[in-house]
């Protein structure tokens, strides 16, 4: 598995490899999930969540999101299809 660095600012994939935005990655790396959502970088924050397996931090993330964008999403599954992110067996790592 990748870290979850790599995991949070993955953009895409090339055959076995994330390709991850080294730029993002740099700059908001070290933030948690709910500092990543109040700064407006939603995917990236529910990513983190994603990771982390952590339902408490899943359900914060849910909450201000919806609050926020209006909506009334409630389940993982429904995140990961409006964000497109979902969890790969990836060990390589391509930074751009």
């Amino acid at each position: 598995m990748i870290s979850r660095e790599d995991f949070v600012f993955t953009i895409g994939f090339e055959k076995d490899a994330a390709i991850v935005d080294s730029k993002a990655r740099s700059k908001y790396g070290h933030m948690d999930s709910m500092a990543l959502a109040r700064e407006g970088l939603f995917r990236a924050a529910f990513a983190s969540t994603l990771y982390s397996k952590d339902d408490n931090e899943f359900r914060a993330f849910a909450e201000y999101y919806n609050s926020v964008a209006a909506s009334n999403y409630s389940k993982p599954e429904d995140f990961m299809r409006l964000f497109g992110v979902k969890e790969e067996n990836i060990k390589k790592v391509l930074s751009l």
